[in-house]
């Protein structure tokens, strides 16, 4: 495993973290389970593109108004792919949720990465 896929590791394991506490945060205070969510995910964001462009991906210095933009898609993409693939997943196979989330998490984050690197951070 190359160091670049480390560190992209790292960061999206920082960036779930914070994804994770935001929404555990949010809800106990009053905001539904799926709206925390989508916070949580805009506050996640700020955390991996800030690592991946400064770090993963060492765009020096980070061409914001072109990798942003187009990281923010990849984002988005995958946070779409992930919800489908998911509910897919809890509905129609048997897979224990905790199995589910596994694969979906896996095979979301190459492509995460894939398009992240040929793509949002790849110098103009």
């Amino acid at each position: 495993m190359s160091t670049q896929m480390i560190r992209f590791a790292l960061v999206g394991i920082m960036a779930m973290l914070v994804h994770w506490y935001t929404v555990i945060s949010l809800v106990p205070i009053g905001f539904y389970p799926l709206v925390a969510n989508i916070l949580a995910f805009f506050v996640a964001f700020l955390v991996s593109y800030t690592g991946h462009s400064y770090w993963t991906f060492l765009v020096f210095p980070p061409i914001h108004k072109y990798c942003l933009p187009k990281f923010f898609v990849v984002a988005v993409g995958s946070f779409i792919i992930n919800e489908i693939l998911y509910f897919l997943l809890l509905h129609y196979t048997e897979l224990n949720y905790r199995i589910a989330l596994i694969v979906v998490l896996g095979s979301v984050s190459i492509l995460t990465f894939t398009f992240s690197k040929l793509w949002a951070f790849r110098p103009e």
